[in-house]
């Protein structure tokens, strides 16, 4: 079981505001940053209930490309995700559908962040 994930980002800012939008659409909200001793933002936890699974950190010279998927807890949640990505600057990597070669159950959006890493949100439709 995994406890949270880091991504390297050569702008922090940048990933910051990106992932601020992205991530609230999906009910997920920025609960920590901490900045360097000249002030400047150097790494940002995203999360719910307070901890924090996610983050976003700086200082690579660039970063190392990784596949994130995000549950969300509906289709619309999902859509709003691929929207609000693509709002703040993200690249279309797979509209909202099913992906039955996945799981015939399997709803999800990809999208490129700004430092081309494929994120991904994914609802699970229960039938029945």
């Amino acid at each position: 079981m995994l406890n949270h994930v880091t991504l390297s980002t050569v702008d922090v800012d940048r990933a910051a505001r990106f992932y601020g939008r992205v991530l609230g659409a999906i009910g997920v909200s920025q609960l920590h940053s901490r900045n360097s001793l000249d002030g400047a933002l150097t790494q940002v936890g995203y999360g719910s209930d307070g901890s924090s699974y996610f983050w976003i950190t700086g200082g690579a010279s660039r970063s190392s490309l990784v596949h994130v998927a995000f549950s969300a807890s509906s289709k619309e949640q999902v859509d709003a995700f691929f929207q609000a990505a693509l709002d703040a600057g993200g690249a279309d990597n797979g509209a909202p559908g099913f992906r039955p070669r996945y799981h015939p159950n399997y709803y999800a959006a990809f999208i490129f962040d700004p430092d081309g890493n494929n994120i991904e949100a994914v609802w699970f439709e229960r039938n029945g």
